[in-house]
């Protein structure tokens, strides 16, 4: 099976949807990344990184029911995919592994 290449910020986008799980839109995405992360990103960023998700088949989204706090539009939800789901599991699998392979004395300490 080929790989498809995320980047970070699409990487963090889509694991934002699965933290958010049927709660995942637009708003909320940002919002969360903006608390988990610290980094203030713009909506049009996200949004463009869900399409990209979408495209990529690792999210799939569906309209929501109209809301009142909205005026009545609807929101457009989004979930993760098998796929996405694989592409997140390899990229923990991958990273741990980097992580378990660097000798103890490769990094400097840090103080928390």
């Amino acid at each position: 099976m080929k790989r498809t290449y995320l980047g970070e910020f699409e990487e963090v986008v889509l694991l934002t949807v699965a933290v958010l799980h049927e709660s995942a839109y637009g708003v909320a995405i940002t919002d969360e990344l903006d608390r988990q992360t610290g980094r203030s990103v713009s909506i049009s960023a996200v949004h463009a990184a869900l399409h990209r998700l979408e495209e990529k088949g690792m999210l799939k989204s569906q309209m929501g029911e109209a809301t009142a706090e909205r005026g009545g539009r609807r929101k457009r939800l989004f979930t993760v995919t098998a796929l996405g789901s694989r592409a997140l599991h390899d990229i923990r699998s991958m990273r741990n592994q980097l992580w378990d392979s660097i000798s103890p004395n490769a990094l400097p300490a840090i103080s928390i």
